[in-house]
């Protein structure tokens, strides 16, 4: 089976063709930072039009490698996301699966996520998953493939949005995550106390905004400060957060397996914390390659696959769900 995978969430156009859910045959991102750099983040309208543009290049570039009439099933996100961008990939993806008289499945683009993982990695479940990006930052029980618990989540800004504003405060650009990190390379982590909001709190949720807010301050009220200084505290504060909490998590649900998914992933400092925790602890940490931690339509494909195979499709009246969450769908 041939699975065609399409993702437009955010500000990534996405195509991919997977064999089997496992095989990636092509897997192709047009991303858009430099069209939103200027602004300091993604302007929704902007990026619904390169959607638009992008999608049907990518398509392009796909049918190139796998015919149209191989296709078996497509799959595509609904939800969350920019309500703008995901109806371009719906649109699209509807028009395939009729023209070709092939199923559809919604998937949820958080569930990829999920998915990324095991493209590089043999992981057994069930594991405890991080889930941090610039929308989203969970702590995920993973049942299996299809089945999945939330156990805590933000209760304001996600891990990722928080490192866009406080880059935006320190005038490092967009997008914050890499912004970040490059500049904390150069500074002392240890050197600015800023807060850990939640860090001890019995619960597994996060809030970042009174960071963000604090660093804010911090700037106005020093304004000599080393600006590696203060983004290597600052990120010090936020992966301090992210690990303390999914470790907490694991060890309350007495699992051994911790998996790292999404955009922040990627961050050097969390995946070097994490590897700390995880030796001092004995615990199997996984993270997906570089590539596979930002939006792509493998990790849709792969998802919408599983699904099909526990008997999920979708009719011709899908629709988006800019504000869907883990726990329904």
């Amino acid at each position: 089976m041939k699975v065609l995978g399409i993702e437009t969430s955010c500000d990534e156009t996405a195509v991919a063709v997977l064999e089997e859910g496992e095989k990636i045959i092509v897997n192709f991102v047009s991303s858009q930072i430099d069209v939103h750099k200027k602004f300091g983040g993604v302007v929704p309208e902007i990026a619904s039009r390169h959607h638009v543009s992008n999608i049907k290049y990518l398509l392009k570039q796909a049918f190139d490698v796998v015919k149209p009439n191989d296709i078996d099933l497509v799959a595509v996100t609904y939800g969350p996301g920019l309500v703008g961008a995901l109806l371009v990939g719906i649109s699209v993806a509807k028009g395939i699966a009729m023209s070709r008289n092939i199923p559809l499945v919604a998937v949820n683009h958080l569930l990829g996520h999920i998915h990324s993982i095991f493209f590089s990695k043999k992981v057994e479940f069930p594991f405890v998953a991080l889930l941090a990006s610039g929308g989203h930052t969970e702590i995920v029980y993973v049942e299996n493939e299809t089945t999945v618990k939330v156990l805590g989540k933000t209760v304001d800004d996600a891990a990722g949005e928080a490192f866009d504003k406080v880059a935006r405060v320190l005038n490092l650009g967009y997008p914050g995550g890499p912004a970040i990190q490059k500049a904390a390379e150069n500074g002392n982590p240890h050197i600015y106390k800023f807060p850990r909001p939640l860090l001890n709190s019995k619960d597994y949720n996060f809030s970042f905004a009174g960071l963000k807010t604090s660093v804010l301050y911090f700037v106005r009220d020093h304004p000599k400060a080393n600006i590696s200084d203060i983004a290597a505290s600052f990120q010090e504060a936020i992966v301090d957060v992210l690990v303390k909490k999914v470790f907490k998590a694991a060890r309350d649900h007495n699992i051994r397996n911790v998996v790292f998914v999404g955009g922040v992933s990627a961050n050097k400092r969390l995946r070097e914390k994490a590897k700390e925790y995880a030796e001092k602890w004995n615990y199997s940490i996984f993270f997906p390659e570089l590539s596979l931690c930002t939006d792509n339509a493998a990790m849709i494909a792969r998802a919408g696959y599983f699904l099909y195979k526990k008997g999920y499709t979708s009719d011709i009246e899908l629709n988006a769900v800019p504000n869907l969450s883990l726990d329904k769908g």
